[in-house]
């Protein structure tokens, strides 16, 4: 092993080392890896997974997806797949030997992979906002039951979006 492998080496995490910083647990590490999320960088001779600073950077994006947007597992591989795909689009349209010709069709790639993406947020965004116009309504029907309740000497009591006022 030359000097700069041993060096590059010496920054690769151990799964429980990697599953501590990523904020994960080691199984989840294993799951992704399972289902093709995740591949670990290296795997020393005895098969112990070795993880890398882009490898916690992609189970970084992973918990972003899943949190931020709420996709699920089979979602966040089709992403990560596109996202996969646009980097290497940009390595071949930036590479001196493409063509006029192949960086038009690059971009075209690129463009419907970046147009599906939008089309999985949007429509997570429109669920979400059902799911807020549903809500509001049932908070309007729980208000008036509580004012109907209440009767005129009561103070009202309004509730809305996680804050009361009197």
């Amino acid at each position: 092993m030359d000097a700069g492998a041993t060096a590059g080496a010496e920054h690769l995490l151990g799964i429980g080392a990697a599953a501590e910083r990523a904020g994960v647990s080691q199984r989840a590490l294993r799951y992704y890896q399972q289902i093709g999320l995740l591949t670990p960088c290296a795997c020393t001779p005895g098969g112990l997974r070795r993880y890398s600073e882009d490898d916690l950077a992609r189970v970084a994006r992973i918990r972003q997806l899943q949190e931020l947007l709420g996709l699920n597992l089979d979602e966040i591989a089709r992403v990560l797949r596109d996202e996969d795909r646009m980097a290497q689009i940009k390595r071949a349209y930036l590479d001196e030997g493409t063509s006029r010709h192949e960086r038009q069709e690059l971009l075209r790639e690129s463009l419907e992979l970046q147009q599906s993406l939008r089309a999985t947020v949007e429509a997570k965004r429109k669920g979400i906002e059902g799911f807020l116009a549903d809500l509001e309504s049932r908070i309007s029907r729980t208000q008036a039951l509580l004012d109907e309740r209440a009767g005129p000497a009561a103070p009202r009591t309004a509730v809305r979006a996680g804050t009361r006022e009197s």
